[in-house]
Protein backbone atom coordinates (compact mmCIF):
# COMPACT_ATOMS: atom_id res chain seq x y z
CA UNK A 1 0.00 0.00 0.00
CA UNK A 2 1.57 3.56 -1.16
CA UNK A 3 0.56 6.29 1.90
CA UNK A 4 0.90 10.14 1.01
CA UNK A 5 0.81 12.45 3.67
CA UNK A 6 -0.05 15.82 2.47
CA UNK A 7 -0.79 19.21 4.66
CA UNK A 8 0.02 22.74 5.06
CA UNK A 9 0.75 24.56 8.32
CA UNK A 10 1.86 28.07 8.67
CA UNK A 11 2.02 28.17 12.95
CA UNK A 12 3.68 24.41 13.32
CA UNK A 13 0.37 22.88 14.79
CA UNK A 14 -0.70 20.76 10.97
CA UNK A 15 2.63 19.58 11.36
CA UNK A 16 2.42 18.11 14.65
CA UNK A 17 -0.22 16.02 13.84
CA UNK A 18 1.26 15.31 10.05
CA UNK A 19 4.48 13.98 11.72
CA UNK A 20 2.51 11.74 14.40
CA UNK A 21 0.25 10.48 11.29
CA UNK A 22 4.21 9.82 9.49
CA UNK A 23 5.60 8.27 12.75
CA UNK A 24 3.07 6.28 13.10
CA UNK A 25 2.54 4.87 9.60
CA UNK A 26 6.42 3.87 10.13
CA UNK A 27 5.55 1.95 13.11
CA UNK A 28 3.14 -0.02 11.14
CA UNK A 29 5.62 -1.16 8.92
CA UNK A 30 4.22 1.18 5.89
CA UNK A 31 6.08 3.59 3.96
CA UNK A 32 4.57 7.13 3.37
CA UNK A 33 5.44 10.39 1.33
CA UNK A 34 4.79 12.91 3.34
CA UNK A 35 5.00 16.30 2.29
CA UNK A 36 4.22 19.90 3.60
CA UNK A 37 2.89 21.97 0.93
CA UNK A 38 4.27 25.72 -0.34
CA UNK A 39 2.18 27.71 -2.82
CA UNK A 40 5.32 26.20 -5.10
CA UNK A 41 4.21 22.54 -4.74
CA UNK A 42 1.52 22.85 -7.23
CA UNK A 43 2.59 19.58 -9.22
CA UNK A 44 1.87 16.00 -7.38
CA UNK A 45 -0.31 13.01 -8.74
CA UNK A 46 -2.17 11.68 -5.59
CA UNK A 47 -3.28 9.14 -7.96
CA UNK A 48 -0.46 7.34 -7.38
CA UNK A 49 -1.30 6.55 -4.06
CA UNK A 50 -3.58 4.06 -2.47
CA UNK A 51 -4.16 6.02 0.84
CA UNK A 52 -4.11 9.44 1.48
CA UNK A 53 -4.11 11.80 4.29
CA UNK A 54 -4.87 15.55 3.66
CA UNK A 55 -4.32 18.32 6.52
CA UNK A 56 -4.31 21.37 6.98
CA UNK A 57 -4.68 24.71 9.72
CA UNK A 58 -8.11 26.58 9.65
CA UNK A 59 -7.90 29.98 8.28
CA UNK A 60 -11.40 31.86 7.80
CA UNK A 61 -13.66 28.48 8.00
CA UNK A 62 -10.99 26.96 4.79
CA UNK A 63 -7.69 25.07 4.76
CA UNK A 64 -4.54 27.00 3.81
CA UNK A 65 -4.41 28.83 0.32
CA UNK A 66 -1.22 26.58 -0.98
CA UNK A 67 -3.49 23.61 -0.18
CA UNK A 68 -6.43 25.01 -2.04
CA UNK A 69 -4.07 25.81 -4.87
CA UNK A 70 -2.90 22.58 -5.35
CA UNK A 71 -6.37 21.28 -4.96
CA UNK A 72 -7.66 23.68 -7.97
CA UNK A 73 -4.38 22.51 -10.07
CA UNK A 74 -4.96 19.13 -9.76
CA UNK A 75 -8.53 19.01 -10.22
CA UNK A 76 -8.08 21.22 -13.75
CA UNK A 77 -5.59 18.24 -14.80
CA UNK A 78 -7.24 15.03 -13.93
CA UNK A 79 -10.31 16.67 -15.75
CA UNK A 80 -8.42 17.70 -18.34
CA UNK A 81 -7.01 13.78 -18.20
CA UNK A 82 -10.48 12.21 -17.84
CA UNK A 83 -9.55 11.03 -14.26
CA UNK A 84 -12.92 12.66 -13.08
CA UNK A 85 -16.15 11.21 -14.34
CA UNK A 86 -19.93 11.85 -13.91
CA UNK A 87 -21.05 10.14 -10.73
CA UNK A 88 -17.50 9.85 -9.17
CA UNK A 89 -17.01 6.13 -9.70
CA UNK A 90 -15.21 4.19 -6.88
CA UNK A 91 -11.82 3.67 -6.85
CA UNK A 92 -11.36 -0.14 -5.30
CA UNK A 93 -8.47 0.10 -2.63
CA UNK A 94 -8.17 3.98 -2.62
CA UNK A 95 -8.81 5.95 0.62
CA UNK A 96 -8.29 9.48 2.27
CA UNK A 97 -8.29 11.01 5.73
CA UNK A 98 -8.92 14.91 6.18
CA UNK A 99 -8.01 16.65 9.03
CA UNK A 100 -7.17 19.91 10.09
CA UNK A 101 -6.09 21.83 13.25
CA UNK A 102 -8.24 24.82 14.33
CA UNK A 103 -8.92 26.86 17.34
CA UNK A 104 -12.56 27.76 16.90
CA UNK A 105 -12.21 30.78 19.08
CA UNK A 106 -16.07 31.85 17.82
CA UNK A 107 -17.97 28.82 17.27
CA UNK A 108 -15.60 25.37 18.04
CA UNK A 109 -15.87 23.00 16.14
CA UNK A 110 -18.12 24.37 13.51
CA UNK A 111 -15.31 26.47 12.04
CA UNK A 112 -13.21 23.53 11.18
CA UNK A 113 -15.88 21.28 9.45
CA UNK A 114 -15.65 23.02 5.89
CA UNK A 115 -12.38 23.59 5.61
CA UNK A 116 -12.01 19.16 6.11
CA UNK A 117 -15.23 18.59 3.88
CA UNK A 118 -13.18 21.29 1.01
CA UNK A 119 -10.06 19.29 1.26
CA UNK A 120 -11.80 15.77 1.13
CA UNK A 121 -14.13 17.36 -2.26
CA UNK A 122 -10.60 16.70 -4.37
CA UNK A 123 -10.52 13.33 -3.10
CA UNK A 124 -14.25 12.05 -3.66
CA UNK A 125 -14.46 13.58 -7.08
CA UNK A 126 -11.64 11.23 -8.03
CA UNK A 127 -13.57 8.40 -6.19
CA UNK A 128 -11.25 7.84 -3.07
CA UNK A 129 -13.29 6.78 -0.22
CA UNK A 130 -12.93 9.50 2.61
CA UNK A 131 -12.68 7.09 5.66
CA UNK A 132 -12.16 9.89 7.84
CA UNK A 133 -12.75 13.42 8.97
CA UNK A 134 -10.44 14.71 11.46
CA UNK A 135 -10.42 17.49 13.72
CA UNK A 136 -7.63 18.05 16.17
CA UNK A 137 -7.67 21.78 18.78
CA UNK A 138 -4.50 23.74 17.78
CA UNK A 139 -3.94 26.95 19.73
CA UNK A 140 -2.97 30.66 18.16
CA UNK A 141 0.51 30.79 17.91
CA UNK A 142 0.75 33.92 16.00
CA UNK A 143 1.23 37.35 18.53
CA UNK A 144 -1.67 38.99 17.29
CA UNK A 145 -4.14 36.10 17.99
CA UNK A 146 -2.26 34.39 20.94
CA UNK A 147 -5.12 35.85 23.30
CA UNK A 148 -7.82 33.56 21.94
CA UNK A 149 -6.20 30.28 22.82
CA UNK A 150 -7.93 31.73 26.31
CA UNK A 151 -11.32 32.55 27.04
CA UNK A 152 -13.03 31.04 23.31
CA UNK A 153 -15.48 28.68 23.00
CA UNK A 154 -13.04 25.87 23.61
CA UNK A 155 -11.68 27.37 26.74
CA UNK A 156 -7.74 27.72 27.23
CA UNK A 157 -5.75 25.82 24.36
CA UNK A 158 -2.48 26.80 25.21
CA UNK A 159 -0.35 24.39 24.27
CA UNK A 160 -2.71 22.43 21.96
CA UNK A 161 -2.43 19.99 20.29
CA UNK A 162 -0.97 18.30 23.02
CA UNK A 163 0.36 14.76 23.62
CA UNK A 164 -2.46 13.30 24.70
CA UNK A 165 -3.87 15.27 21.32
CA UNK A 166 -1.38 13.72 19.32
CA UNK A 167 -1.87 10.56 21.06
CA UNK A 168 -5.26 10.09 19.99
CA UNK A 169 -4.39 11.01 16.14
CA UNK A 170 -2.04 7.70 16.53
CA UNK A 171 -4.43 5.78 17.66
CA UNK A 172 -6.89 6.61 14.85
CA UNK A 173 -4.04 6.06 12.55
CA UNK A 174 -3.42 2.89 13.74
CA UNK A 175 -7.33 2.06 13.34
CA UNK A 176 -8.36 3.19 10.03
CA UNK A 177 -4.71 1.78 9.00
CA UNK A 178 -5.79 -1.95 10.27
CA UNK A 179 -9.38 -1.55 9.04
CA UNK A 180 -8.55 -0.86 5.63
CA UNK A 181 -6.24 -3.42 5.40
CA UNK A 182 -9.33 -5.99 6.47
CA UNK A 183 -11.00 -5.01 3.88
CA UNK A 184 -8.75 -5.36 0.66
Amino acid sequence: MKVLNIYFSSTGNTEKVAKKIDETVRELGYAVDTVKISSKDLSLDILNYDFVFVGSGVYGQLPGKSLMDLQRGLIQSYVKAGEVNPASPRRPSSNVVAYCTYGGVHTGINEAIPAVKFMGQLFDHLGYTIIGEWYVVGEYNTEKLRSHSVGGRLGDIRGRPNQADLEEVAEKVRGVLSSVMRID
